[in-house]
């Protein structure tokens, strides 16, 4: 009998040898989990001729799980605050190991041939990317200092304008003095014209427009105040309507609100009696019948001759009855 061999793809142990990787399952799970790297392949290839290089995020930490060497790879190449997209898994598809690894497990799969090229990368692609990188690269490092130019700008230009705004709240406001005069002859004149314009205007004031108001076709007629007579309003001092109290409510109030004490007792001990089995002994008993001093009810039977036990079977015997 065959050892036991175990199937990394498979995820089980078979006992038929090398013939396990012609059956079907194998050869199903080894198309799923080369179709499940192939995209990852392919988006790194589109990137050997147009490397492309982005500011880090944490987002570029990413592996993908290599099914050739059977271990993870980081997926983007990173350094410092700069990502260059796919490249570490370009880097590891170019290596030696790897096409190594790719040719033992072609071998021991029995995969496709024609899908063993897909996912390897020559030295002559990876030496295109280098020098794609390099120019990305540099064209990235032009736009970050051409980003850092402007905003050093924009706070320069910040800083000069607070700069203006505290010198100009900082400076002493220069005040004239009416005693000592002024030094300009034009200031003066400039001045006594203004005054002697206000001293014209105050002297003739404009004339007022005439506003008619009611006109003989918009005549309004007074009706008087209308007042109902002994009855005053809350401008007068009266109570508000509001406030005052009908009739209905004060002969209402007169009464008691809710049962009195006589009536509770009464209804507590209807619910007592209602909490006790319909059919025991003297439930439907009428205590409004007329009955003598000496009366005794039959139905105990205790109070007549017998033992209670004995009554009590007697009882229960004639209810099934």
């Amino acid at each position: 009998m065959a050892p036991a061999l175990r199937c990394p793809l498979c995820r089980q142990s078979f006992f038929s040898g090398r013939g396990h990787v012609y059956s079907r399952k194998h050869q199903q799970q080894l198309r799923a989990a080369l179709e499940r790297l192939l995209p990852q392949v392919e988006a790194a290839r589109k990137a050997v001729r147009t490397a492309q290089v982005e500011r880090y995020s944490p987002e570029h930490d990413q592996c993908c799980w290599c099914l050739c060497c059977g271990c993870e790879v980081q997926k983007h190449l990173s350094h410092g605050n700069m990502t260059v997209l796919h490249g570490g898994l370009l880097e590891h598809l170019a290596c030696p190991d790897h096409r190594k690894a790719t040719n033992k497990f072609w071998w021991e799969n029995k995969a496709d041939i024609l899908l063993k090229e897909k996912f390897v990368v020559s030295q002559q692609d990876y030496t295109r990317f280098k020098k794609s990188m390099v120019k990305a690269l540099d064209s990235y490092e032009e736009k970050e200092d051409e980003m850092i130019k402007k905003m050093a700008a924009q706070i320069r230009e910040v800083e000069r304008s607070r700069q203006e705004v505290v010198q100009s709240v900082l400076e002493p406001q220069a005040v004239p003095d009416p005693e000592e005069g002024c030094s300009s002859p034009c200031t003066w004149k400039g001045t006594n014209s203004i005054t002697s314009s206000s001293q014209q205007l105050s002297l003739n004031p404009l004339p007022a427009p005439e506003l008619n108001w009611m006109e003989a076709t918009q005549s309004l007629t007074f009706i008087g105040h209308q007042e109902t007579p002994g009855v005053g309003n809350v401008h007068s001092g009266a109570t508000p309507p509001w406030l005052l109290q009908d009739d209905e409510e004060s002969h209402n109030s007169a009464h008691q609100i809710g049962p009195s004490y006589e009536e509770f007792l009464k209804e507590k001990e209807k619910q007592k009696l209602r909490r006790l089995p319909p059919d025991r002994v003297g439930a439907n008993f009428d205590h409004s019948s007329n009955t003598g001093a000496g009366w005794l009810p039959s139905f105990g039977r205790v109070w007549n001759n017998g033992r209670r036990w004995q009554s009590r079977h007697q009882f229960k015997a004639e209810t099934k009855q």
